[in-house]
């Protein structure tokens, strides 16, 4: 299977106990030609490098060995090079397998244990900042749900919407996109019926909302509740209810920058403030710590920052190339992750920035509840 969608949902299922072996195989991939060649000679060394460790695992009986084998060969062959991003994740175990496509560079590695690896998964879930988008006209309702560069359309949750009709209207229809078309009650309680539906998506999955249509739907639709009042932003042009989704993608994308530069400047605003009363954290080790105690309430990282560390007294040392590698050191390739994952699990938010942008606080920053 492929799940491309982490919800809290999936994300507690994935982090249970699995039948042993639980396999999980990283490694980075390339968006664009010509480079999915080099992309199938790493997925195929990555495969005899899972093959290796398999047969090496000690206590591992031969029918366990051969089912997660089968698992793993099938999502392998499920993958499909032409839409990788810029990682690659499979997990399997000896009953399933799952696949996913990543937007953010991982190491190239093979884990064998109980659990699977999460910690990438939901790093990159983070850094993608999923959002949703609502696009309203008189007798439609979409919902789209947008992640990094991608945008598709939920078939789910009662979405995509229309009001019920006993009998169709000719004279009705050819109003539908004029304002005229939002004075009926019919399209008021149809209006309604969207909030709710939509006030219902959010509770279970809160990310930021933009909301599309002309400016009497969307005047409407804030009177009929209270679902798209916090909206991040808001597009007024008709026309886009049925996307399609690279219009709607393209026509977002100015709000959506606005709304990320908003959110920027009040995200520097909280670091200046937290500094001032002394609960802020910058640096790997002092974020590290912070969470680590669950101190830390907001965490700020630069989008492409990785960096391999050793833990020595409780601290963490950066490790460049194989400098600090050495029998009985460990050298742990994806701490970022690793805290991006941990701060996430304390309750703490997580906020990707360009590159460069916390020069000053060596890449990664933290503000402090106390």
């Amino acid at each position: 299977m492929d799940h491309n969608a982490l919800t809290p949902d999936v994300l507690r299922e994935l982090r249970t106990p699995r039948p042993y072996p639980a396999v999980s195989l990283t490694m980075p991939t390339h968006r664009r030609d010509p480079y999915h060649d080099q992309d199938t000679v790493r997925l195929r060394n990555l495969l005899a490098e899972a093959w290796r460790r398999l047969e090496e695992e000690p206590g591992l009986d031969r029918a366990a060995r051969t089912a997660v084998k089968s698992r793993i060969g099938r999502a392998v062959a499920e993958v499909d090079l032409r839409r990788t991003l810029d990682g690659l994740l499979i997990l399997a175990d000896t009953l399933d397998y799952r696949i996913w496509y990543l937007p953010r560079e991982v190491p190239e590695q093979v884990v064998v244990s109980d659990t699977y690896l999460t910690r990438n998964l939901v790093a990159a879930t983070a850094q993608s900042r999923p959002y949703w988008v609502l696009s309203v006209a008189a007798d439609r309702a979409t919902l789209w749900d947008g992640s990094g560069d991608t945008l598709d359309e939920r078939h789910d949750d009662g979405f995509p919407m229309s009001p019920p009709r006993d009998t169709w209207d000719p004279e009705r229809e050819e109003r539908v996109g004029d304002p005229g078309a939002f004075r009926d009650e019919e399209t008021r309680q149809f209006l309604r019926s969207v909030d709710r539906a939509t006030a219902s998506v959010l509770a279970r999955h809160p990310r930021p909302l933009y909301v599309v249509g002309l400016a009497p739907a969307l005047a409407l639709l804030e009177d009929a509740g209270s679902a798209t009042h916090g909206a991040a932003g808001r597009l007024v042009k008709g026309g886009l209810a049925e996307g399609p989704a690279s219009v709607l993608r393209r026509e977002i994308g100015p709000v959506r920058d606005a709304h990320d530069r908003r959110e920027q400047r009040e995200l520097f605003d909280k670091l200046d403030a937290a500094k001032g009363r002394r609960a802020f954290a910058a640096g790997l080790d002092e974020v590290w710590e912070s969470v680590r105690e669950r101190r830390a309430e907001v965490i700020a990282v630069e989008d492409h920052y990785r960096q391999s560390v050793r833990i020595s007294e409780g601290h963490l040392v950066p490790v460049e190339g194989r400098d600090g590698q050495g029998p009985g050191v460990r050298v742990q390739d994806d701490i970022v992750d690793e805290l991006v994952e941990s701060a996430l699990d304390g309750g703490a938010e997580v906020v990707f920035l360009p590159d460069d942008a916390l020069a000053g606080q060596e890449r990664i920053a933290a503000v402090l509840r106390y």
